[in-house]
């Protein structure tokens, strides 16, 4: 069973990678994980979409929010959440 939301998921390793990021790519020294993000993978055959919708997110966004898009996308592949850990 797959789910989104879990404690110490996603948002429990964020600064763990934040930190190899920096580690990494010092140039990135201001990076930080914006409020209200999620991790999702894709297959390589569907990179050029998703490129095609990181480039388009902005306009997409305006349309519908970040919170309703992920709950439709949960939703949608069935994935189960709680939404006191995914929206908090």
């Amino acid at each position: 069973m797959i789910r989104a939301g879990r404690p110490g998921g996603a948002t429990g390793c964020r600064h763990g990678w934040s930190d190899a990021a920096h580690d990494t790519f010092p140039k990135l020294g201001s990076f930080a994980w914006q409020e209200g993000y999620s991790v999702i993978t894709v297959s390589k055959s569907q990179e050029g979409a998703v490129k095609a919708y990181i480039a388009g997110q902005h306009e997409h966004h305006k349309k519908e929010d970040f919170k309703s898009e992920l709950s439709r996308m949960l939703r949608l592949h069935e994935i189960e959440f709680d939404e006191k850990y995914v929206f908090d």
